[in-house]
């Protein structure tokens, strides 16, 4: 798996909504719920999604609030993974929310 490159990185970015970079290897998106139990159906679409392509991001959980933080451990930052994990996991929440 290859990093992206900081211009690559900033025009994937756009695709993602919400989605910001937190530094050179990371992007984190918050996202929030009416209750508990929907932030928890929520993490449970991301662990499948996460097991399906064999990336798993950091997960914390805060009430009704799910904060996500994706890189590639293998490839020392971000690559089309991290990205693609990104809006898929935008698209889980628009499901559930």
């Amino acid at each position: 798996m290859e990093r992206l490159t900081d211009q690559q990185i900033a025009e994937q970015l756009t695709a993602a909504a919400g989605w910001v970079r937190t530094d050179e290897k990371w992007i984190e998106k918050k996202y929030r719920f009416k209750s508990f139990m929907d932030g928890i159906a929520f993490v449970n679409k991301v662990a499948e999604l996460s097991e399906q392509h064999d990336h798993h991001p950091l997960i914390a959980i805060d009430y009704k609030l799910v904060t996500l933080r994706l890189s590639s451990w293998n490839a020392g930052g971000l690559t089309d993974l991290d990205l693609r994990m990104a809006v898929e996991c935008n698209e889980l929440y628009e499901q559930v929310r």
